[in-house]
């Protein structure tokens, strides 16, 4: 058992905070910056609500962050009230935040400066996967640190990887985004097209799926799509936030990506259209208009 701080109990951090309670069997201290969200998870995990990040970290084996971006990761981690200010020396770092690779990289740095190990470690799955403990963690880092905290963030993970040194666990998120961007708007599509061919959208799923073109995003949208339900899962935008990331970090690099600009734009167009907490399959609701 590990002392653990969890910095942000929004809805993938609240569940994620949990599972390392009650499934790593971990002493948890919690902090967010709406005290009541903090007491409330305390009083049903049974771990400990902080009045600071500076407070949730002291003592702390590991500390773990989950907020909305980088500006809120910094106002969490940094300064005389953050979580690293409160960490002992040798104490460990792990971000889940989807964030910059350069905030990783600044992070990384900070905590050798104070004698602390940092990992950045963006998840994937959702909110059911928060909550069904079974997110896809990417990692960046040193291999001692991962290994060390492997089995830490195993509670809440069904995959975790080290992917290299501190801010490739962000460089792989956003690769895992560009690649779901185009997956929903090929579905969406994909849907739309079969609707005014007037074919049975469930019997077609059920046939090309188990082909070449299946995908999660088919086997577990395509039904509420074609139904225009749009409540399940992760929204527009959030999705808006992630690939303005992986747009600028395609400027920095030199990477061309032409698809990934375009659907950026497809979902400026569905929150025109009241959509900004819509999950991210709403892109044929565009299409429908």
């Amino acid at each position: 058992m590990a002392k653990v701080a969890f910095i942000g109990l929004g809805v993938m951090g609240y569940p994620m905070a949990g599972h390392l309670k009650t499934k790593g069997g971990h002493d948890v201290t919690v902090f967010n910056r709406t005290n009541t969200k903090a007491e409330k998870w305390a009083a049903e995990f049974g771990g400990t609500a902080a009045a600071t990040p500076r407070a949730a970290a002291e003592g702390a084996d590991f500390v773990f962050c989950c907020v909305g971006n980088d500006d809120d990761v910094r106002s969490v981690l940094l300064g005389e009230d953050g979580a690293m200010a409160g960490m002992a020396p040798g104490a460990t770092l792990i971000d889940n935040t989807t964030a910059s690779a350069e905030l990783a990289r600044e992070l990384d740095a900070a905590a050798r400066e104070k004698g602390l190990k940092f990992l950045d470690a963006p998840v994937s799955g959702g909110q059911a996967g928060a909550e069904n403990g079974a997110l896809t963690v990417m990692v960046g880092g040193d291999q001692a640190d991962f290994d060390a905290a492997q089995p830490v963030i195993a509670a809440y993970a069904k995959m975790v990887g080290l992917m290299g040194p501190a801010g490739s666990g962000q460089l792989t998120k956003m690769m895992n985004q560009i690649c779901i961007a185009g997956l929903v708007q090929g579905l969406s599509e994909a849907i739309a097209f079969g609707q005014k061919a007037g074919l049975d959208i469930e019997k077609v799923v059920g046939v090309i799926s188990k082909g070449a073109a299946g995908s999660w995003q088919m086997e577990n949208r395509h039904k509420t799509m074609a139904a225009g339900q749009y409540d399940f899962g992760f929204a527009v935008e959030w999705m808006r936030k992630d690939l303005g990331i992986c747009l600028s970090e395609a400027r920095r690099n030199g990477a061309a990506l032409p698809a990934t600009a375009l659907i950026d734009q497809f979902y400026a167009e569905v929150e025109s259209m009241g959509g900004k907490r819509w999950d991210t399959s709403s892109l044929l609701a565009r299409l429908q208009r």
